[in-house]
Order: C-alpha cells, then structure tokens, then sequence
C-alpha cells in the first residue's frame, strides 16, 4: 500500500507519544527591555541615566528567556508540508516492503518490531537535532 503524507505523520506522532518524545523549546517571556530601561533612564537620570537603563534593561530583558518542553507529535503536525514530504520519504526507505492494509496496522506492525521502532526514533532523533537544533528528551 502507498504511504501517504498524512499516514507517515500520523505513524511517527504514535511512535513520538508512545514513547513520550519531548523537545526543549525557548520563548521570550517580554520583550523591551532595553528600551523601557533606557526611557525609564533618561526620565530618571537624563543623558547618563539613558546609558544605565539600557544596560540595565538588557542585562533583564536577557534573562526573561524560559525553556519550556514540547512533545515531538505537536511539532510534526505543525511541519510544513516540504519538511512533512521529507520525513514522509525517509518513513518509506526505513519501512520498506512491509505489508500493510492500513496506518492503524501498519502502527500495530511498526510497535510490534523493536527494529523498526529504533530506525524511525533515530529518523526523529536525527530530524531534530538538525533541523530544529535541539535535543530530544524521552519520558515524563
């Protein structure tokens, strides 16, 4: 059977829940910093005071980052369809000419084989960590 697009992501966010695959993401919590320590500077302390606020505001503003953990699955639904037509292609190579009826089988299939499980992780592994630079973690 033809292996879709969608059933190659529907089969790797089973594998990616299943083994609860999570990634390190950054947000910046604010923004502005540096510029509302500069005006708050100058108000404050005129042309020297625009000079303190603003280091004193990056040095605040460049601690407001936070990493916050997101599960592998929400990140390959939010793929554009290039990057999903890739991943599709390397699912195909890795599956070969395994028989299947459809993707809930061929999920049953997949979590039936210890082998098949540590190619495609290691696909996702190997996904993430170049593509989106970060790392990916396993468990709760």
């Amino acid at each position: 059977m033809y292996l879709t697009k969608k059933d190659a992501m529907r089969l790797l966010c089973s594998l990616a829940e299943a083994k609860k695959m999570k990634v390190a993401v950054m947000y910046r919590r604010t923004v502005g910093f540096a510029s509302s320590g500069a005006l708050l500077g100058a108000v404050v302390g005129g042309p020297p005071g625009i000079a303190v606020g603003d280091v004193l505001g990056g040095l605040l503003g460049s601690l407001s980052w936070s990493t916050e953990f997101k599960p592998v699955s929400h990140i390959l639904k939010e793929l554009p369809p290039h990057q999903q037509e890739k991943l599709c292609n390397h699912v195909v190579a890795k599956i070969g000419n395994l028989q299947w009826r459809d993707v809930e089988h061929l999920t049953k299939l997949v979590m039936g084989s210890e082998a098949l499980q540590e190619q495609l992780l290691k696909l996702l592994e190997g996904y993430v960590t170049k593509e989106l630079k970060t790392s990916v973690q396993y468990g709760d």
